[in-house]
């Protein structure tokens, strides 16, 4: 019998399922027999679920957001990590209810260890998740909106909790918990089929499904015969994601120069606060003050032309992104940079200064990578550097930035990378690597470049970067992300782009859920259109 090294996760996957199957199971017993709610779910409330860092999943921050806006109670379940946004703190119908993480020395435990350790793991997921559900909560949530994936024990608990509670469940679809674990065993582990029936047994009922993509939508109705109410929310950036101005890229980056541990002699020359490697302050023509009887020099920021061109990607650091071939694409543009100095001196190309931002576990071992390509090839036009921001600064990040760079590649094909649609709020043209459905989001050569190896990217780079800071190829990608109509053509649009998440929630999610004050708008809508129309008659 040949090794399977596959194996081990594989009975660990067992073990999961059986243990989460086991322990749901138990809960239901217990817990139908001691607890007899003596309310009905409560009017106006909704519990959302991610089994996760809440700071880490925008999504369904923004959720909470738009719940708790229109006066619903929310409490949202998740593991506490990184800052929520300060405006989702500051709510005062929002409440946390942080579960216990399972120690996260459990998952770099050596293989017998670990399978020992798995049910440990699940029974504190499944104790924390039902605790809040049923403990915590006072009353029945009205809603329980659950991010998939993670799948398991997420979606089992949802439906038991509902079935306990009587609640009403809506599963935001982000992609198929299943497809990630193929990624890691193969698709033709009998593990992954174990987990698609998991999934689809306690996915395919529920009062509403929301899909990201028209694809993912289409692929589980004919696939799974989802039953409930069917909704495409695509993502959008909220409505502070806007392209920076100077003023708002001076202070971001006099914030941000004292951490950033690149070689300093590489940037132009600065002089913090006066000037950063972008900006520079410069004294206006003199003008009045709201006292006329006195003249004073404003000042302002601008950019500066030598400045160098700022790049950026945002990555989780797990296997679905390719980091390494952004590797690839930064070492092949160091070689033309170089080859352009040498043969074509009057048209140089920038130096680039490339933003990583995210967290995960491969972080340590691309940047360590990338700092022994630097110093092994004597890197002169290429810098890289991986930070993580408050939630405050990365749209101001984005904002600042002048090409965005997504190695997302889905594992169902299905979804599309928030990191995108993040960018276009903030009109910053886009690299994207291609895969099934981004044309969903991405036209190329219109809003972006779609490429499909390193080669492609550094190319792309090039020709965005020409001339550079006065692209011709930039400004119009820029101008077509500003000018780009609503998928919606009902959304009512902010300077004729994108509708934003608040408009787009509150067109495709508000009459499901406050179905009521819905009605009652379009009811007082109509009735104002008539008395107008027939004022007009009068006339």
């Amino acid at each position: 019998m040949k090794y399977d090294p596959s194996l081990g996760w594989d009975i660990a996957l067992s073990i999961e399922l059986f243990v989460a199957a086991i322990l749901v199971l138990m809960a239901y017993k217990i817990v139908k027999t001691i607890k007899n709610d003596a309310f009905s779910p409560e009017y106006r409330s909704v519990a959302i679920l991610v089994l996760g860092d809440i700071g880490r999943s925008p999504r369904m921050m923004y959720h909470a957001q738009s719940f708790a806006g229109h006066n619903v109670q929310t409490y949202i379940i998740a593991y506490k990590g990184s800052k929520p946004l300060p405006s989702l703190l500051s709510m005062s119908h929002v409440q946390f209810l942080y579960i216990p993480e399972p120690p996260r020395f459990i998952a770099k435990l050596p293989r017998a260890l670990f399978l020992l350790a798995m049910p440990a793991k699940i029974a504190i997921q499944v104790w924390g998740i039902l605790d809040a559900f049923i403990f915590q909560i006072p009353h029945p949530p009205q809603y329980i909106l659950v991010q998939n994936p993670p799948t398991i024990p997420s979606l089992a608990l949802v439906w038991l909790a509902a079935r306990l509670r009587g609640c009403k469940v809506i599963i935001d679809w982000h992609n198929l918990g299943y497809t990630i674990l193929a990624m890691r065993l193969g698709e033709k582990s009998k593990f992954v089929s174990l987990a698609e029936k998991f999934e689809k047994t306690f996915g395919r009922t529920a009062y509403a499904h929301l899909f990201v993509t028209n694809a993912m939508k289409d692929h589980l109705v004919k696939k799974w015969d989802l039953q409930g109410k069917k909704v495409v929310l695509h993502d959008r950036p909220p409505s502070y994601f806007h392209q920076s101005t100077p003023s708002e890229i001076h202070d971001l980056f006099v914030r941000l120069m004292p951490f950033i541990d690149t070689d300093l002699s590489w940037f132009p020359n600065y002089n913090l606060p006066a000037t950063t490697p972008f900006t520079e302050v410069l004294k206006s023509p003199v003008s009045f003050t709201a006292d006329t009887s006195l003249l004073e020099r404003r000042t302002m920021p601008s950019l500066r032309h030598e400045r160098p061109a700022l790049l950026i990607t945002s990555t989780s650091w797990t296997p679905d992104e390719d980091f390494s071939l952004l590797i690839e694409a930064l070492r092949r543009y160091e070689i033309k940079a170089r080859h352009q100095r040498s043969t074509n001196p009057k048209h140089l190309l920038p130096k680039v200064l490339m933003f990583v931002t995210g967290k995960g576990p491969e972080r340590a071992k691309y940047m360590r990578e990338l700092q022994h390509l630097k110093n092994e090839e004597q890197w002169e036009w290429v810098r890289c550097m991986s930070l993580w921001l408050e939630p405050e600064d990365y749209p101001r990040l984005l904002g600042s930035c002048d090409v965005g760079i997504s190695l997302h590649s889905s594992s169902s094909g299905l979804d599309l990378p928030m990191k995108i649609v993040d960018m276009f709020g903030c009109h910053l043209p886009v690299c994207a690597l291609n895969f099934a459905c981004l044309n969903e989001l991405v036209k190329d050569k219109h809003n972006g470049l779609i490429f499909n190896n390193a080669e492609e990217l550094t190319n792309q780079l090039e020709t965005l970067l020409r001339g550079f800071p006065r692209s011709e190829m930039l400004e119009n990608l820029r101008s077509n992300i500003a000018s780009t109509e609503a998928r919606s053509p009902s959304s009512r649009t902010r300077g004729g782009g994108w509708n934003t998440w608040e408009q787009n929630w509150d067109e495709k999610i508000k009459p499901l859920v406050i179905p009521e004050v819905s009605q009652k708008s379009d009811e007082w809508l109509e009735e104002f259109l008539n008395r107008k129309r027939q004022n007009a008659t009068t006339q």
